[in-house]
């Protein structure tokens, strides 16, 4: 959005607004007086109708007297405020309603011709120069056995519909105001509820482009433009989280990565200087190769990460026994076991037990529950491996009886390089990605994983599988 959007608003309204007093003051008030025209003479035609009809029909059949007609039109014409004349085919004015019969001195229309209304029933004009101002003047024919034996003309000035057009013009612009005014009411609504807001919003996404996602903004809006202002808010929220745990990660791969290459470089040159004597080598080098061992596992699983991250969990589902692959994993793990004096009780449900997972990755799962159970127990100390069974569902729980995770870093746990400082003595070969990924893999099944923890006790990890249908 430029910023000159409200400007080009602002300036329609006011195009609007002078269009609009253009097509009043000037099609609608043409449009008002024509129609106002047509009322008129359309009355004017049908008084002009009656007259011919009886009045005038009667004293060319010599049955009323020319006087008496007078009469009848002068009261007709003061009525609809009218001049009412009866002329013969040749233009002589017989009767006019506004002056008194004179048969010795008859006014007679110069040039005279009804075919002057040409299709209409009207005229308008100064009617053949009788008078000095334009005149709606109305036709009807006077008929007598079938002839024409002249016409009733009824005059009305222009001026007294100009006049009321005039009126009419000025309601309509008074109205025409009225509108603009609660136009501009509108604008300064939109102003408010939908322009300042998107303001905001475009300014927001100026600091955001820069890469300020702690840019901080508020739309007190319920409606779409509050909606989108929360999702960007939210979004630059979870780019910012994003980029902390991207700089987080950075930390510690370098911090997991500086400090075995660290070591190793130490013992190494020492071998080379002398400083460690010959005797002493094949001691130093098996510490080189186990660091060597922790950074190979360090980047296998940052691989297995980022192959998550950017391909999403790729699912091989079979039906596969369970029980088995916890028997084998725990064998796996017998000589470790052996060395710290640990055993791994199994309590498993019936001989077999199918589920519907990707046997591989459930075995990863396995193999890092029991590997940080290992680590985190004490010599001389139980690890059980239950599984149990819930309607379709089996759960499947490894616990230890180890130093425990202190109740404000359970919810850390997941989170990548993550280790709580009990965790730090101990785990001196851990990469702090094992739980994250196992994490994933079981997400990836649409399935859950909780720990349950007491410091100082042990912990336990509970997750589910779907058990496999059977035949």
């Amino acid at each position: 959005m430029k910023r000159t959007l409200y400007l080009k608003f602002v300036l329609a309204y006011f195009i609007f607004a002078f269009f609009g007093f253009i097509v009043v003051a000037t099609f609608t008030s043409s449009m008002t007086l024509e129609h106002m025209k047509r009322e008129r003479a359309d009355t004017l035609y049908k008084e002009a109708l009656l007259i011919a009809d009886s009045y005038a029909a009667d004293l060319y059949n010599n049955e009323i007297t020319l006087e008496s007609v007078w009469r009848q039109i002068d009261a007709i014409g003061t009525f609809v405020d009218a001049s009412i004349w009866i002329v013969n085919p040749s233009g002589l004015v017989i009767l006019d309603s506004g002056s008194q019969p004179d048969i010795e001195n008859p006014t007679t229309i110069p040039n005279f011709s009804p075919t002057i209304t040409g299709s209409s029933f009207y005229t308008v004009g100064n009617f053949f120069g009788m008078f000095d101002e334009d005149m709606i003047s109305a036709f009807a024919p006077i008929t007598s056995n079938y002839k024409v034996k002249g016409y009733v003309i009824i005059h009305t000035p222009m001026t007294e519909l100009e006049a009321s057009c005039n009126s009419l013009l000025n309601i309509s612009s008074i109205s025409l105001v009225i509108l603009f005014l609660l136009s501009l009411i509108i604008l300064l609504f939109f102003t408010e509820m939908v322009y300042l807001p998107l303001r905001k919003i475009t300014h927001a996404t100026e600091q955001y482009a820069v890469g300020n996602f702690r840019y901080e903004f508020q739309v007190d809006s319920e409606d779409e433009i509050g909606y989108l202002a929360a999702s960007l808010a939210y979004m630059a929220s979870e780019v910012a989280k994003s980029e902390d745990n991207q700089k987080r990660l950075v930390a510690n791969i370098s911090h997991d990565f500086r400090s075995p290459l660290t070591s190793m470089r130490g013992y190494l040159e020492a071998m080379l200087d002398g400083t460690i004597p010959a005797e002493l080598h094949e001691k130093y080098i098996g510490v080189v190769l186990n660091e060597t061992d922790r950074l190979t596992k360090l980047t296998n699983s940052l691989l297995t990460l980022n192959n998550l991250n950017t391909k999403g969990m790729i699912l091989n589902r079979t039906d596969f026994d369970i029980n088995q692959i916890i028997k084998n994993t725990a064998a796996s793990f017998e000589g470790t076991c052996r060395n710290k004096l640990i055993t791994i009780e199994l309590v498993l449900t019936g001989d077999e037990m199918p589920v519907n997972a990707d046997m591989v990755k459930i075995q990863q799962v396995l193999y890092n529950l029991v590997d940080n159970a290992i680590k985190f127990s004490h010599k001389n100390s139980s690890i059980k491996i239950e599984t149990i069974e819930r309607s379709n569902k089996l759960l499947i729980s490894v616990k230890d009886s180890g130093i425990g995770i202190p109740a404000d870093s359970i919810k850390l746990i997941w989170n990548r390089f993550y280790k709580t400082d009990l965790s730090r003595g101990k785990d001196k070969k851990g990469t702090g990605l094992g739980l994250s990924i196992t994490k994933e893999i079981i997400q990836s099944h649409n399935e859950n994983i909780n720990v349950i923890s007491t410091e100082g006790i042990g912990t336990e990890f509970i997750f589910t599988l779907e058990k496999a249908e059977e035949d």
